[in-house]
């Protein structure tokens, strides 16, 4: 009996380590579309990420902690982090600033706005409703299913939002946001703005890393200053992989192998830790995403050989 118990145990942890990567792999994957807008449509190095994550972040928790719908806070989450995008944009456009600084200042700017939003560094919201906890989804969750709950609707707003994204993509203005990165000069003698088109890029682009905050913020029950460090890291690196590991498979959208990627990526920190101790995981991620930036690269350096 106990060697049974035993193995039951085993496997509801090691179960629980699989829904926990999947969990943490599509919330981070929604951060990572943004990141596919800046880093691979725009090719804009957009630090702004680091800022705009736990904005999303903050603005939810002082909302759950006055009583506000917590469902409310994902399209305000995403429209708080379309601001700060449009605010980077305008820097970057307007005030004739380099991109990777118009960047840095805005997420520098960000840190204090974040504390000044949340009124502190640490908020917990154990004992809140959130769209993960409350009186209808524990209603539909009960017994064993409550285990997969937060993957479910985190699972549901991943896909959501990169649906959404694919359709954008495909109207006009979508095209123009994919032409500015390629060549500028296309969008201009199309009479259109360029500077307007990469604003309207990064918006969208940090409007869903905030919304990444936000449905972060709620699964760990707690806003954190310091939850957006290293998330710009967390999004490169879940480009890279899903765009790398899947670029011949045709079939498959560039926002699903990102989606994917995110997940691969958080498996391999998950795979890392057990090998060394909590406090080393920004060591580990910086080494993961240089492994992953030296394999990308001679990978692309055998395909200019063949070719």
């Amino acid at each position: 009996m106990r060697l049974q118990n035993n193995e039951r145990i085993r496997r509801r942890r090691v179960m629980g380590i699989y829904i926990t990567i999947l969990e943490q792999g599509l919330i981070y994957g929604i951060l990572a579309l943004g990141v596919y807008i800046t880093y691979k449509i725009l090719d804009f190095p957009d630090l702004t990420v680091d800022g705009s994550f736990p904005l999303g972040a903050a603005l939810t928790a002082t909302m759950i902690t006055k009583g506000v719908n917590p469902y409310l806070t994902l399209p305000a989450s995403f429209l708080i982090g379309v601001l700060a995008g449009i605010c980077t944009g305008l820097i970057h456009v307007k005030c004739k600033v380099r991109d990777l600084l118009s960047g840095i200042i805005m997420m520098t700017a960000l840190w204090t706005i974040n504390l000044r939003l949340a009124g502190t560094a640490n908020v917990p919201i154990f004992g809140e409703d959130s769209i993960f906890d409350n009186a209808a989804v524990n209603g539909i969750f009960q017994g064993g299913a409550s285990s997969y709950k937060v993957l479910v609707i985190v699972l549901i707003i991943a896909v959501v939002s990169k649906v959404l994204l694919d359709l954008y993509m495909k109207t006009k203005s979508g095209f123009l946001l994919r032409a500015v990165g390629d060549n500028e000069v296309l969008v201009t003698s199309l009479a259109k703005d360029e500077g307007n088109v990469k604003i309207l890029g990064l918006a969208i682009a940090n409007g869903l890393v905030s919304l990444a905050g936000s449905i972060f913020c709620q699964e760990q029950r707690v806003f954190e200053i310091s939850s957006g460090t290293g998330a710009i890291v967390i999004g490169l690196a879940s480009v890279i992989i899903g765009t790398s590991l899947f670029k011949n498979f045709s079939f498959l959208k560039t926002t699903t192998a990102v989606l994917i990627g995110s997940i691969i990526y958080k498996a391999c920190v998950a795979a890392a830790l057990k090998f060394f101790e909590p406090q080393d995981m920004k060591l580990i991620t910086a080494v993961l995403f240089l492994l992953i930036l030296v394999i990308g690269r001679d990978r692309k350096k055998k395909v200019k050989k063949n070719a």
